[in-house]
């Protein structure tokens, strides 16, 4: 699943292409927005919040988007074979006369009045690539978790948003934290939100997230060569791969869901 990252760098490439300039074609191939006419309408701008796409219009609408597990998407050159946009996987076309931006795989798709944004976002935690995030307020929600597993709580959207399984693998790899280590017994949270944090801000500065844990299942570790092993976080069906080092993220009884 695209994690903050990529929506940050996916907002700022919407602000190139898009940002002040007229919609010549909109086209949103969306059950409960098929009808919505966008053409004519000025981007103002798009923001990203952990997981979400907004985009402004200057008649005071929004598109919001979330890519989910597969979505994304692509700027072409408007006339181009790319901008015609003719695969079934499409769920969203805005084109100006320069460019277009179509929207593969899109996992949610609303146009919602901008003063009502907080009605698709307002439940989540403060976002980890915000200007200046509210970490008080992560920590609050963050002890509302009780014992729940570190790595469930890094994943949890309502805590903080933006973190997904690469950065919450990632930052507890670089805390040294068992995945299942009880949220409550954690001695500084706030120092493992702000590495995420500063892993989020260099991979969009970059292009490319950390790569010390996350998807290297039996390689080894960069730290001390033990072969690098994956757990479960979560419960059937919203469980997520947390991959962590046995030794460098040391336990004190094996994860019951594998290694």
């Amino acid at each position: 699943m695209p994690e903050g990252d990529v929506l940050r760098r996916t907002a700022d490439r919407f602000e190139r292409a898009l940002g002040g300039r007229v919609l010549v074609r909109s086209d949103l191939r969306w059950p409960t927005a098929a009808t919505v006419d966008l053409v004519g309408r000025t981007v103002l701008g798009t923001r990203s919040y952990g997981k979400h796409l907004l985009t402004r219009f200057d008649d005071g609408r929004t598109l919001h988007t979330h890519l989910r597990m597969e979505g994304y998407w692509r700027i072409a050159r408007t006339g181009s074979p790319e901008a015609a946009a003719r695969s079934p996987q499409v769920r969203a076309v805005l084109a100006t006369a320069e460019w277009t931006a179509v929207g593969y795989h899109l996992g949610m798709l609303d146009v919602v009045r901008t003063r009502d944004e907080p009605t698709v976002i307002g439940h989540l935690g403060p976002d980890l690539l915000a200007e200046t995030v509210d970490l008080d307020e992560a920590l609050r929600r963050w002890a509302a978790r009780g014992s729940t597993p570190v790595a469930e709580v890094l994943l949890d959207q309502t805590v903080t948003a933006g973190i997904g399984t690469i950065y919450a693998a990632e930052s507890l790899f670089a805390q040294r934290l068992w995945p299942w280590t009880p949220a409550d017994e954690l001695a500084d949270p706030r120092q493992l939100l702000a590495v995420a944090r500063s892993q989020l801000q260099r991979a969009v500065a970059e292009g490319r997230p950390p790569g010390h844990v996350h998807g290297r299942l039996r390689r080894p570790c960069h730290r001390c060569g033990t072969p690098i092993a994956v757990g479960q976080a979560r419960r059937p069906p919203m469980e997520r791969p947390i991959f962590y080092c046995p030794r460098c993220q040391a336990a004190p009884t094996v994860p019951p869901d594998g290694s």
